[in-house]
């Protein structure tokens, strides 16, 4: 059995920081119904660091591991585009001569467009004060450009205690929410956990 190793944009500063972030992705993955192979979650850091985790991974795989980028698209993504051709375009960055396909995913435009994918959840987490009103109305949650996701999220919980930050809130919430709903309203989620699901 092949185990995934996803190497995970952002993550923040500190070891406090650090477990959040991993035990939130556990969580959302464990809300997919993986349990018997999930994947080993690694803190990328900044953008850059991530790729730089990932192609140090591909290059000297360990057996048995099977290494996977996932970054914010930090743009839409052309229809029809694969996750790595849009990476080239967008950062220059190539794929490694033995990589697959398969080991470059995208949070299309940003991780904020999963939060909004299961409002229940958004709800539930910043209670009577959350002003849904303040959230973008996209049927397409991936085309919701990345530079409108957070501040919409600041301004839907102006009100609330706590509101929404970048680091323990947002990895807070990302516990919570239903990976299904993510799937169902984000393409670029759905293939990731198809695939990590076929493992």
């Amino acid at each position: 059995m092949v185990k995934a190793r996803l190497f995970i944009e952002g993550g923040g500063a500190g070891k406090r920081q650090s477990n959040a972030f991993r035990t939130a992705w556990r969580d959302f993955f464990q809300s997919t119904g993986i349990t018997d192979n999930q994947p080993a979650i690694v803190r990328g850091g900044s953008r850059n660091q991530t790729f730089d985790r990932f192609l140090s991974a591909a290059r000297n795989p360990t057996d048995g591991e099977f290494p996977i980028l996932l970054v914010d698209s930090e743009a839409s993504v052309a229809h029809g585009r694969s996750a790595w051709e849009h990476l080239l375009a967008n950062d220059g960055w190539r794929r490694p001569p033995n990589a697959e396909g398969q080991q470059a995913f995208l949070m299309v435009q940003a991780m904020e467009a999963w939060l909004l994918a299961d409002r229940q959840a958004l709800r539930n987490f910043f209670g009577r004060s959350f002003n849904e009103n303040g959230l973008p109305r996209y049927s397409n949650l991936e085309s919701i450009p990345k530079d409108s996701l957070e501040p919409s999220l600041r301004r839907a919980t102006a009100n609330c205690n706590p509101q929404y930050t970048k680091g323990p809130v947002s990895f807070d919430i990302l516990r919570r929410i239903n990976a299904d709903n993510v799937a169902a309203r984000c393409p670029h989620a759905k293939a990731l956990l198809d695939f990590l699901r076929s493992l």
